[in-house]
């Protein structure tokens, strides 16, 4: 057995282990409650609505594509794919470590394993980008399933930190919680900003778009403040994916001129 057939093993044992517990911590659920519950039961202004978390249905089936993908025979020595399946097992153990922590109430310890998913996804999603041309089946179940991964695991790191510092009791140097909230809107939509304007990363744009409109939705009747700004946010991020949209039309056009 060589090293990609090894590396294609792995990725899929990961996958597995990682739906696995996936699955358990909703159905059985781990320590008595799932994520939806720690959610509501805690105060935290920057979680959007119960609905908006259905976006894990989306990656989940955007990563069993890409463990298929990787799977076939004629990838077996892709070389993007060498280069990031490891670092796919590794976000896999990241994921699975930070439920168990996160269902057994220990955020500050949910928080490094949630860094660590972060970190694992970044590392993939900039080899993705420093490769090049890919193929149409490549767009969709590599460079799509990391972006909408990433895309969603930005918010969620956010949202972690917020039940970290929550937990630690934590006053915010006297500043308001919707104030917190409002700044980390801000600095979750200026990342949105970034990744839009550099690498014109429509699925990762439309995850942050999910999650803002659920952000309004939770907030409609709660913080007016925290609804009004992530409803701003939602609009400045669709002006940027305008703008990438118009300017790639443009620069299309000069080229075919």
């Amino acid at each position: 057995m060589n090293r990609d057939t090894i590396r294609q093993i792995m990725v899929i044992s990961a996958m597995v282990a990682t739906l696995i517990v996936n699955f358990l911590s909703t159905w059985l659920p781990i320590n008595g409650q799932t994520a939806a519950d720690i959610s509501n039961r805690l105060p935290i202004l920057f979680v959007p609505a119960n609905y908006v978390f259905g976006i894990w249905g989306i990656i989940y089936t955007l990563l069993i594509g890409f463990t298929v993908y990787q799977a076939l025979p004629a990838q077996r020595e892709h070389a993007l794919l060498r280069r990031i399946g490891y670092w796919f097992v590794l976000s896999c153990v990241a994921n699975i470590i930070w439920l168990l922590f996160f269902h057994y109430n220990q955020f500050a310890l949910s928080m490094i394993a949630m860094g660590a998913l972060l970190v694992t996804l970044i590392m993939i999603y900039r080899t993705i980008g420093a490769y090049g041309n890919l193929t149409s089946a490549a767009r969709i179940w590599v460079k799509g399933a990391f972006s909408v991964y990433l895309g969603w695991i930005t918010v969620a790191t956010v949202a972690n930190a917020s039940y970290v510092l929550y937990d630690a009791g934590w006053d915010g140097f006297g500043v308001t919680p919707a104030v917190w909230a409002v700044v980390m809107l801000v600095i979750a939509t200026g990342i949105t900003g970034y990744i839009v304007l550099q690498y014109r990363d429509w699925a990762y744009a439309a995850v942050i778009l999910w999650a803002l409109a659920g952000i309004v939705v939770k907030q409609l009747d709660g913080t007016q403040l925290v609804a009004i700004t992530a409803g701003v946010m939602f609009a400045i991020v669709v002006l940027a994916l305008t703008y990438t949209i118009v300017r790639r039309s443009q620069n299309s056009a000069a080229l075919s001129a």
